[in-house]
């Protein structure tokens, strides 16, 4: 990806986690602690590093009250930090950042930095406050523990947020994090009727077997309403899909294949998740195809200029099941 891309991706996943986190204690303005959060949730080495250093969600969220409680305090001021509730950030709205946080971002981007996590994080750690610091010191860590992780880690690159998986294809591939072991985040993906929880395009699942095997189907209802209760307009054909199980590996794999019975030649959706353990929770890595129908006509010139849209288009989704898993277990 392009310096631009990659600061683009990271800002937008990292501006996610954070305002939900945010939205957990109905705040409207997020700051660095919420971004630190973002941080111990992010699925590049920035948050394989800190994970690394016991810097959890669950951590951070309870350091992060305790230094505010603190400083509360030392100003004479006794007052109970807003206890974390749901994430209510999709159903709500008017969030935005703090000026130290956007500042956090710029210079991240800057020069010759590339914008990703791990640029995000040097800056954070080093934000002006010492409020960060502070809050890694509860954690048993430092700022130049964190650095020399970073430094340590970013000698042998692994993370590819996004690439093709074949030429002419619309296809690609990420990773996300999900805060929960292995165990449980299959427990989700195995059960088709939570699929509603972490597919954004499926409302329910009307129907289908109890367990889930290879070439088992489902009739599931494709999503009428935003989170926010607002209407999705959605074609009368594009409401029903039949959802089959195509591949599975017990408690490390699975594919599923989302196809609309009633739309004659319509492409098939793939989503295939692989599990693998990690320090604190369960690393994913996602691909997400649309298998085009071989007689529906071709349209090569149309489909060049519609390259880059699409990529952004593949990039959301992969995005939104990330999230939608991950957000299931915060």
């Amino acid at each position: 990806m392009s310096k631009f891309a990659t600061a683009a991706a990271t800002s937008h996943t990292l501006s996610l986690a954070a305002m939900e986190e945010a939205s957990r204690s109905g705040q409207r303005t997020t700051d660095v602690g919420h971004l630190l959060m973002a941080l111990a949730v992010n699925e590049q080495v920035a948050g394989q590093v800190l994970r690394g250093l016991g810097v959890t969600l669950d951590a951070v969220r309870e350091a992060v009250a305790a230094q505010h409680a603190e400083q509360l305090g030392s100003l004479g001021i006794k007052a109970e930090v807003p206890a974390g509730g749901k994430i209510v950030f999709h159903e709500t709205g008017g969030y935005e950042w703090d000026r130290p946080s956007l500042e956090i971002f710029e210079r991240a981007s800057g020069g010759d930095k590339r914008g990703d996590a791990a640029a995000v994080l040097r800056e954070l750690i080093v934000e002006p406050s010492g409020m960060i610091a502070a809050v890694l010191r509860r954690l048993g860590t430092t700022p130049e523990a964190v650095v020399a992780g970073l430094d340590e880690a970013e000698r042998y690159p692994s993370h590819k947020p996004l690439r093709t998986v074949s030429p002419g294809r619309l296809s690609g591939v990420s990773e996300a994090f999900a805060p929960a072991p292995v165990e449980r985040v299959w427990e989700l993906l195995a059960d088709a009727s939570r699929m509603p929880d972490w597919e954004p395009g499926i409302g329910s699942i009307e129907s289908g077997p109890p367990a889930v095997r290879v070439g088992d189907t489902w009739v599931a209802r494709t999503r009428t309403t935003r989170p926010d209760g607002k209407a999705l307009r959605v074609k009368p054909e594009l409401l029903a899909q039949q959802v089959e199980v195509v591949a599975l590996e017990e408690g490390r794999l699975i594919e599923w294949c989302f196809t609309y019975p009633d739309v004659a030649l319509s492409n098939a959706k793939r989503i295939r998740v692989e599990l693998e353990p990690a320090a604190g929770g369960t690393q994913l890595r996602l691909a997400l195809a649309w298998d085009r129908n071989a007689d529906r006509p071709r349209r090569p010139v149309r489909a060049l200029l519609l390259r880059p849209l699409t990529r952004l288009s593949i990039w959301m989704q992969l995005s939104q099941l990330g999230g939608g898993i991950s957000r299931v277990f915060r």
